[in-house]
């Protein structure tokens, strides 16, 4: 009996990692750039008790965890600091708090200092893995090749200044994971060679590659399961508890 109550809970506690990674998906279905996330690699262990395998198995996650790479929609935002990676490749972030990361996001402005940064805060760092600081400008120009050339108010107008180049990077996808802070690295911690062939337009942004139909479709689905796990839960308490009671009822 305790075998179908340990099915149950071990199935409850996949679909809540499915509904985890579900609710975070439609969560972010507005933010530039944001990658889907997709189902962790997992296994089973067999449980023992005294040294005896049990018939029992827990299901693990045992691998990295899994996004989609898939390019999302790309459109005309009209904002000149905004940019997209278009094809394969990502841009070089420092996040506020944690390790240089790989982003596609690329609703860029300045912050306070005049350093380049995305929506959520983060650095946009240059081939070198610097900050990128810009001054006060007329105009910015933003080249495929990631240079970006301002028009300063400190100079005469109509003179552009190179400040360098966004820093960009192709790294082989099967060694992509998203970190516990959800962030795109690379395993085992390297930060990958600068790749100056990637392609950025200017004045464009990319969506969440996040399809929110079939992301809602998903949790329903799940949510059914969820209620399928319970009713199951129930039914072999009660299947218990009928099995105690007539072991209890007196021998005639």
């Amino acid at each position: 009996m305790d075998r179908m109550i340990h099915t149950a809970f071990n199935s409850l506690k996949n679909i809540y990692d499915q509904r985890f990674r579900t609710s975070n998906n439609l969560a972010n279905v507005n933010v530039p750039g944001f990658r889907r996330d997709l189902a962790d690699e997992s296994g089973s262990m067999n449980l023992s008790f005294d040294g005896q395998l049990s018939a029992r198995s827990l299901g693990l996650e045992t691998g990295k965890s899994a996004f989609s790479k898939a390019q999302g929609t790309i459109s005309e935002s009209g904002v000149d600091t905004d940019v997209s990676v278009v094809g394969d490749g990502y841009m070089f972030t420092q996040p506020r708090n944690g390790l240089v990361a790989l982003s596609r996001r690329g609703d860029l402005t300045l912050d306070a200092e005049g350093t380049l940064i995305d929506g959520s805060g983060s650095q946009i760092l240059d081939r070198g893995l610097q900050p990128i600081v810009i001054p006060s400008y007329r105009e910015i120009q933003i080249q495929e090749t990631g240079e970006i050339l301002v028009d300063a108010l400190s100079t005469p107008s109509g003179e552009f200044t190179s400040y360098g180049f966004i820093g960009t990077t192709n790294p082989d996808p099967a060694t992509l994971f998203k970190d516990i802070d959800g962030q795109i690295r690379v395993e085992g911690g390297a930060v990958p060679a600068a790749d100056p062939q990637v392609k950025i337009v200017q004045g464009m942004l990319e969506a969440a590659n996040v399809n929110s139909v079939e992301e809602l479709v998903s949790s329903m689905e799940l949510q059914r399961q969820f209620e399928i796990s319970i009713k199951f839960i129930s039914l072999a308490k009660e299947i218990d508890e009928g099995g105690s009671q007539l072991m209890r009822m007196p021998q005639g």
